[in-house]
């Protein structure tokens, strides 16, 4: 695993899902700012915890799609139906 890739890529896919711009959110009153809720990934030693879910091995093969996701440069695809019309 290429953490140092890893970690690029996460920068360059936060400034794609517009890290640090705010969007404007309508509400009742009028409007007000809104910053994209942040997906948390943490990465250990023998592991990833992703969205404040379980643990997942990097032996396990979900997390190896998800961080070679990442290391392609995507984001990873099992957000896809948690995001179906993307970032």
């Amino acid at each position: 695993i290429d953490f140092d890739l890893i970690l690029e890529n996460i920068k360059y896919l936060n400034l794609l899902a517009g890290e640090g711009i705010s969007q404007i959110e309508h509400t009742l009153q009028g409007a007000r700012l809104r910053q994209p809720e942040p997906l948390p990934l943490t990465l250990y030693k023998n592991g990833i915890i992703m969205c404040n879910g379980a643990f997942r091995p990097y032996q396990d093969p979900s997390t190896q799609q998800c961080l070679q996701d990442i290391m392609d440069g995507y984001f990873p695809s099992e957000l896809q139906s948690r995001y179906p019309n993307g970032i």
